[in-house]
Parts: C-alpha cells; sequence; structure tokens
C-alpha cells in the first residue's frame, strides 16, 4: 500500500523517520561556502576527533552512506579470498542484503541457527572445525547484529565472551551496529563499553535509523586493519564527495549523548507499545523487546485488518507474526491510537 501524511504513523521501519532537528541544523550550518570534497574538510575532521573522543584514542572513523555500504567496508580489510564469515542464520548481512557479502567480498557466509538472534562461543566453536582444511572456507570473521535482527541485544560481557573465543582461534570480531545506540541505551551502558572495552575489531555506527539524513560510520578499532579502509570504501561506492553533510550529522548525535536522547525515546515507546498488547487478546509477543523492535503474533485477519490503516511488515507470515518498529518522533499518541486501532481490530 502507498503510504503518505494522510496515514497514521508508520510502525513499519525506524528508515521511516524524518531527520531530528539538531541534525537538520548541523547540516544547514555546514551550508555555507565552500569546502574541499571526499573528508578533506573541518566538518569531518571534527567527526574524527569525536569519534577518538567516544571510543578511545586509537580508533578512527570513516564516514559512509549507508548500512550495508558500512558491512561491505568493514568486512572487507578482514577477509581474504577463500574466508568466511560465522554469523547467525538471521543477520542482515545474511537475510537483508541481496546477498552482497557473498557477491561483492567473494566469501562465504557460515550462518548458525539461533533461537533469539544471538551467537553464543560454542556457536563459533562449531564452525571452527575446518580450520587448515583446503576444501572448505575458513572461518576468518565473526560478525554478530547490535541490535540482532529479531530486536535482543547482546551485553558487554557476552561480547566480550565472542571477542574472547574469536581472537583465541585467530578470528576477528565485526559488529553491525545499525543501532547500536538503542543497544547501549536499553543495556545502560555507553557505546565504548560494548565496542572498544569488549574486544570489537571493527563496526559500524548507524545514525540513519537514529534520527539522520543518510550517515553510517565505520569505526575501526584494530589498527592494523585501518589502511586499507580510504581504498575499500572508494571501490565500495561508499566514499561521499560532500562528506561534510555526512560527518556534520554524526558528530551531532556524538554530541551531548544525542544518539541516547533519540534511542531512549523509541526504546520506551516500543515498550509502551509492548506493555498494551497484555490485554487484547489472541496476541502475544513474539521475542523480548530489548529496542526499537516489537515481534507480535497474532491472527492473519487482524493484521490484515490493521494494514489498512498502519504500514508494518510480517516477519514470518504463515506463523503470523509481524514486526513494528518505533523511533525518534513517534508519541504516545501515535502508540495508543495503535493500540486502540489494534483493541477494535482484535474484537470486531
Amino acid at each position: 500500500m502507498l503510504f503518505d501524511s494522510t496515514y497514521p504513523k508508520s510502525f513499519a521501519s525506524d528508515n521511516h523517520a524524518g531527520v531530528h532537528p539538531t541534525i537538520l541544523a548541523a547540516m544547514t550550518a555546514a551550508n555555507h561556502g565552500d569546502a574541499p570534497a571526499y573528508g578533506d574538510d573541518t566538518w569531518t575532521a571534527t567527526f574524527e576527533d569525536k569519534i577518538r573522543e567516544v571510543f578511545g584514542p586509537t580508533a578512527q572513523g570513516f564516514p559512509v552512506l549507508n548500512g550495508a555500504g558500512a558491512n561491505m567496508v568493514g568486512l572487507a580489510p578482514m577477509l581474504g579470498r577463500y574466508d568466511g564469515i560465522v554469523c547467525a542464520e538471521t543477520a542482515h548481512i545474511a537475510t537483508h542484503e541481496t546477498g552482497a557479502t557473498e557477491r561483492l567480498l567473494g566469501v562465504k557466509l557460515l550462518a548458525v541457527p539461533t533461537e533469539d538472534g544471538k551467537l553464543r562461543p560454542a556457536d563459533i566453536k562449531s564452525r571452527l572445525d575446518v580450520l587448515g582444511l583446503h576444501h572448505e572456507p575458513q572461518p576468518t570473521v565473526v560478525s554478530i547484529s547490535q541490535v540482532t535482527e529479531l530486536g535482543t541485544c547482546y551485553s558487554p560481557e557476552e561480547i566480550a565472551a565472542l571477542a574472547e573465543t574469536a581472537h583465541e582461534s585467530g578470528l576477528k570480531l565485526h559488529v553491525d551496529g545499525a543501532r547500536l545506540a538503542n543497544a547501549a541505551a536499553y543495556l545502560g551502558c555507553d557505546l565504548r563499553s560494548i565496542t572498544t572495552d569488549a574486544g570489537v575489531d571493527i563496526f559500524s555506527f548507524g545514525g540513519t535509523k537514529n534520527g539522520a539524513l543518510a550517515a553510517e560510520a565505520v569505526v575501526v578499532l584494530d589498527p592494523s586493519l585501518a589502511t586499507a579502509i580510504p581504498f575499500l570504501r572508494r571501490q565500495s561506492l561508499q566514499l561521499a564527495s560532500k562528506m561534510r553533510f555526512i560527518s556534520t550529522q554524526l558528530t551531532a548525535l556524538l554530541t551531548d549523548d544525542l544518539w541516547r536522547e533519540n534511542a531512549t525515546h523509541a526504546n520506551h515507546m516500543a515498550t509502551r507499545l509492548a506493555d498494551g498488547l497484555k490485554d487484547i487478546p489472541g496476541v502475544s509477543l513474539a521475542y523480548p523487546v530489548q529496542s526499537n523492535a516489537v515481534f507480535a503474533t497474532l491472527p492473519h485477519e487482524v493484521a490484515k485488518s490493521l494494514l489498512q490503516r498502519y504500514l508494518f511488515h510480517f516477519w514470518d507470515e504463515p506463523a503470523g507474526t509481524v514486526r513494528w518498529m518505533t523511533a525518534f518522533d513517534t508519541t504516545e499518541d501515535h502508540v495508543d491510537d495503535f493500540l486502540d486501532s489494534l483493541r477494535k481490530a482484535s474484537t470486531s
């Protein structure tokens, strides 16, 4: 169905939200006069300083255009021609990037079934028995999504355990951080606790789902991997000419914890939505609500009735499971109106 301002708030994706006013103001402030292209500008230099401030003195940040591109650029320096990536079978790189990792990087995804979207150390170890066998792709990188595709979060301790297991066997740890801010907000920690301090090698920091226009960053914590990134970013078509407009968005998010304010609000709206389901017959949560995602199972006829007024997606249509997403600009009224419509659809 077509969706525009005549419909209520979308619950299909946090990508559907507009741009936070503070970020728009930062872009407007950068929109004066000329500036060198491809990152040789003062706004990008400020962003790079901010990355070191937030993630540690050796962290290096590279603005890119989108989340899938951030994953390609971030994974590429850790992989060779016959390598493999251990990931959950629900990982974004395995399900929603049209096979980009395998097509563009030429590697094998070594997907592991999980109940909640989260890898455990044992899952990594289960893929290591092929190390040294020239008949098999070689596990080289472990990639996790934070938040996972099922809306669940890894604790700092869980990430550290994965990093330790990976590093003991010579593997690197990559984090798809499209919703990293939502995870940190849920966990009540800073961004460094679930990246630098947990032993991550490379991660992406997502801005687009957290109030930015189109802004992601590849952040390299292992200095030995940073040299290749500028070349890979260019080769992957992720080098923006007018980079100042991406850099200033990311800086705005990382200044005065705007990232946390936006993510915390989105998470709270998801919790409000989930809490409102408790008194609606026939509706149940499919996964714990640990971010701005609510996965619910409900009768097909109820979901289809609700789709006449709201935009959202089936996650598992045969099972009747849908995904509802909230964003920084979702209001309590948006949630309450949605719940009221759901109650009416459930009792009609």
